[in-house]
């Protein structure tokens, strides 16, 4: 994790959680942050005359929004802010990471979430149906949160994807030097009427399958893991696990994606509504040059 990272930042409290966790993962891989505040394109009403004073008087505030937001990064942290304007704030966050060679996007919760948990936004939900970009989404509460990253955790199926998303969670583990755990989702995604015994081999060949392809992967000084995850569904399985304070997940687009696009599915939508931690959303395929 060696590029940079967009941040999508507004002057609100969903604006400053995506900028503390950004920071955090900075600080941990040594990726550069640009942060951008998206404002609407001139001309979107054209029954509104444009009004030079006013846009500068904007733009200006907007500088003035994104130098506190800079002032909150940790220290040595490499930096930069933009302000750009687009049709959607979505649309220019994701313009302005091609245009950097960002390897992630950070965003925020929407207004009203609790502390600790996601509640998706226009913004979010946007980015997590078109993006080509890893999409990192801050819970409510983020700028609170004090520990560095300490555990990368992945939830690892057998859907198309699978081998990209622990690509991608083998790079970032070994990037910040913390432990990698990787959960097995195969049992919670067997169909219904399996046998209990079935399931158990099923889960148990699965978790010893990706165990040794992360191995094979990462510095020998990188602890990984296999947890497999129990219970009767998706909310369940996540509810049962342990979260370190300075924990981030990774799970993989939908199957119903377009190639090297984003697509919340249903598993994730619905580890989405119980974890307590920040949530990455990565393509299910790469595009050619990266494979």
């Amino acid at each position: 994790m060696t590029a940079s990272l967009v941040v999508g930042y507004t002057a609100t409290p969903a604006g400053a959680d995506a900028v503390a966790l950004a920071g955090r993962l900075s600080a941990a891989t040594g990726a550069a942050i640009e942060i951008v505040l998206v404002l609407p394109a001139e001309g979107r009403n054209a029954l509104t005359p444009p009004n030079a004073s006013y846009d500068e008087y904007v733009r200006g505030q907007a500088r003035d929004w994104l130098r506190d937001a800079a002032a909150a990064l940790p220290a040595g942290v490499a930096h930069r802010a933009h302000v750009r304007t687009a049709e959607s704030f979505a649309e220019g966050l994701h313009s302005a990471a091609r245009e950097f060679g960002a390897s992630h996007i950070v965003v925020g919760a929407a207004d009203g979430g609790r502390r600790g948990r996601h509640r998706v936004g226009s913004v979010a939900n946007e980015l997590l149906h078109s993006s080509d970009i890893p999409v990192v989404l801050a819970p409510a509460g983020s700028a609170e949160v004090d520990a560095p990253l300490d555990r990368v955790t992945a939830a690892i199926g057998t859907r198309p994807g699978a081998d990209v998303l622990l690509d991608d969670a083998v790079a970032l583990a070994a990037a910040a030097g913390v432990p990698l755990r990787l959960v097995s989702l195969v049992t919670v995604d067997l169909p219904a009427g399996v046998q209990t015994a079935a399931i158990r081999v099923v889960g148990d060949t699965h978790a010893d399958e990706v165990l040794a392809a992360a191995r094979a992967e990462l510095p020998a000084d990188v602890p990984v893991e296999v947890v497999v995850a129990e219970g009767d569904s998706i909310e369940n399985a996540v509810a049962q696990l342990d979260w370190l304070p300075g924990e981030v997940v990774l799970v993989g687009s939908s199957r119903l994606a377009r190639p090297r696009f984003l697509f919340l599915g249903s598993t994730a939508a619905k580890m989405l509504r119980e974890l307590p931690v920040p949530f990455i959303v990565v393509p299910r395929t790469r595009a050619p040059e990266e494979s």
